[in-house]
């Protein structure tokens, strides 16, 4: 019969990882208070470092996503004439 995973919570004080030993060896991690942070480490300090790479990651996206969201600047927008040919 295989052994139950052991599971650890951690924290550096400004994150905190659940922390599952991986049957391979190291550790699957997650967050409590983040859903977005999934990935593997094989130590405790690599557990932080890709949990932090994951949520950098996902913030960058996020900010190029609104980024292109967001309607075009007075600056890009044709003027006078042009506004009036291209809208007719």
């Amino acid at each position: 019969m295989a052994a139950t995973p052991k599971k650890y919570i951690v924290t550096d004080g400004e994150l905190t990882l659940l922390l599952e030993t991986a049957e391979e060896g190291g550790y699957v991690v997650t967050s409590p208070f983040n859903p977005d942070v999934m990935t593997q480490g094989d130590t405790l300090e690599e557990a932080f470092e890709m949990a932090r790479d994951v949520i950098q990651t996902y913030a960058d996206y996020r900010a190029e996503k609104a980024k292109a969201a967001q309607p075009a600047s007075k600056a890009t927008r044709p003027k006078g004439r042009a506004a009036a040919k291209k809208t007719a």
